[in-house]
């Protein structure tokens, strides 16, 4: 097992015996990597695939492979076919190797939840995670030596002094974060207090709206229901009176004529003044006179009033 660290390098060693003649090394993982042949005047590479150009190089006293840059995509098996002459012998060994690639472990974070607060108790769930998801990645809580990444906690007043530390592992690295008891519960505190005026400040509103809005709609429905009843008791009818009297030969006779008009089934849109008209018609003939009668026999009077 190799493990490897993303953007660094990783050496594979072959722990070749001084008593054997390395005659070549032939590389392989998903596809060919690498053939290495010693020589007198060196020893030589020859880089079979593309994605190890220029991130290889080999020992030139072990044969030990040296892989740099390395990315998530190198994960995988790798197989060394060495091939070794011994006592005029030629043979071939085989060495895997299983790699590994990780990041770095950056610190983690503790978040709280599920935090409820009576009489100087605090009842909180602690959660420890790393910014992004890793393979193989373990928590601890130190002091309290419990593994995984969730912690529940009974917080009383006797333990205020305690500081709670999250540590994260990865096969590569290590990072960790802590928090402290005392900030713990005082932070529920503030929570709860500030949670308890803005609840009340929206019940306020609302029951501000549910009195006075039903008020507001009643008050206009009373209001256009009495416009409508004057209306209708201003329009309901319109009458012309017309008054005639006639006096002739000391006689006087009065006629009265009524007329009704029925309202207009178009409501008004205005409201008209109303308007008054006298009008008067005399004559008189003077042949007749008359001396018991307060007024000219022969004078005649119309009044009309619309």
């Amino acid at each position: 097992m190799v493990n490897g660290i993303l953007g660094e390098s990783v050496t594979f060693s072959l722990s070749i015996l001084k008593s054997e003649e390395v005659k070549s090394i032939s590389w392989n993982s998903k596809t060919s990597v690498a053939v290495v042949v010693p020589g007198n005047s060196g020893t030589t590479i020859t880089v079979t695939h593309q994605n190890y150009y220029d991130r290889l190089n080999v020992s030139g006293l072990n044969y030990n492979l040296e892989l740099r840059n390395l990315r998530m995509e190198d994960s995988g098996i790798y197989k060394a076919d060495i091939t070794v002459k011994s006592l005029e012998k030629v043979t071939t060994i085989t060495k895997c190797y299983d790699l590994q690639v990780y990041r770095r472990l950056g610190k983690p974070k503790i978040t709280r939840s599920l935090m409820t607060s009576m009489n100087g108790t605090c009842n909180v769930t602690l959660t420890c995670s790393v910014e992004k998801e890793e393979k193989n990645v373990t928590y601890s809580w130190s002091h309290l030596g419990r593994e995984g990444n969730v912690l529940q906690i009974f917080q009383t007043p006797d333990n205020q002094h305690l500081t709670y530390t999250c540590t994260a592992w990865n096969p590569v690295s290590n990072n960790s974060d802590s928090i402290s008891a005392q900030q713990l519960c005082a932070d529920i505190a503030v929570g709860l207090q500030t949670r308890h005026p803005g609840l009340l400040s929206g019940l306020a509103v609302l029951s501000v709206f549910i009195i006075i809005i039903p008020s507001v709609i009643l008050c206009l429905m009373y209001k256009r229901g009495q416009g409508r009843i004057f209306s209708e008791d201003a329009d309901s009818k319109k009458t012309i009176y017309t008054y005639i009297t006639a006096a002739k030969d000391a006689q006087t006779a009065e006629y009265r004529i009524y007329d009704e008009i029925p309202q207009s089934k178009v409501p008004p849109t205005k409201e008209e003044p109303v308007n008054t008209i006298y009008s008067i018609v005399q004559y008189s003939d003077k042949t007749e006179k008359s001396t018991q009668d307060s007024k000219p026999s022969g004078t005649s009077s119309y009044e009309i009033v619309i």
